[in-house]
């Protein structure tokens, strides 16, 4: 009660049009499409299906996935059933079937985490060359740029200072921290300078796969 008026409460939370917490409410959504295309399933061809995947589903499911870095795998776990179900419609497979061979060897997809890190690193890029909003690329230092830290091997390397954090649970998944710390991990050659953006990105998803599927 405020003033003698009643508050509802929300059980998510919207920041930006962004909804937290609202992995089922998505996976939902998904499914609803999916059950859609199924129906019209023998009247496409595969790069059809694939077309209609990644505007319909794959949309939904990497828009604004960035929020989700470090999400616990529980949480993850509906958007990857959502990729997995969609695997199965690309290629006519049944439900029962085991889908990683095929995310893996026929359609090239990252699983929903890598998806997350992808995400992260291509902003990371975008910041370094000043393609990204200014809020964004304002918190992003390479080690380089710090006077003191010139000489340290990781300045030659390319990679960027991480803050700390006051909090143990949080502060480490705000962008500041997650991307930098992110970016750190990629090997030398993906963080050149040199690389465009489709090059950078055919690169990133190479490490990203290895992550997937053999790590």
């Amino acid at each position: 009660m405020l003033n003698g008026f009643s508050i509802k409460t929300s059980p998510v939370v919207a920041c930006l049009g962004v909804k937290i917490d609202a992995v089922k409410e998505i996976s939902a959504r998904c499914f609803y499409q999916l059950r859609q295309l199924w129906s019209i399933r023998p009247a496409l061809t595969s790069d059809s299906a694939i077309m209609l995947i990644h505007a319909l589903i794959a949309s939904r499911v990497d828009y604004c996935n960035s929020v989700l870095f470090q999400t616990a795998a529980v949480h993850l776990r509906p958007l990857q059933l959502v990729t997995n179900a969609a695997a199965h419609l690309v290629v006519k497979k049944r439900k029962s079937d085991s889908i990683a061979p095929t995310l893996r060897d026929t359609l090239h997809w990252l699983l929903v985490r890598e998806r997350i890190d992808f995400k992260l690193c291509l902003l990371i890029y975008k910041c370094l060359r000043r393609l990204a909003t200014p809020c964004l690329g304002s918190v992003v230092f390479p080690v380089s740029a710090v006077s003191a830290r010139r000489h340290l091997r990781s300045a030659g390397w390319g990679d960027l200072t991480v803050p700390g954090t006051r909090t143990v649970g949080f502060g480490p998944r705000g962008f500041s921290v997650a991307g930098p710390s992110l970016w750190n991990t990629l090997p030398y050659d993906t963080k050149q300078s040199s690389l465009s953006i489709a090059q950078f990105c055919s690169q990133l998803k190479s490490v990203m796969f290895v992550r997937s599927f053999y790590a």
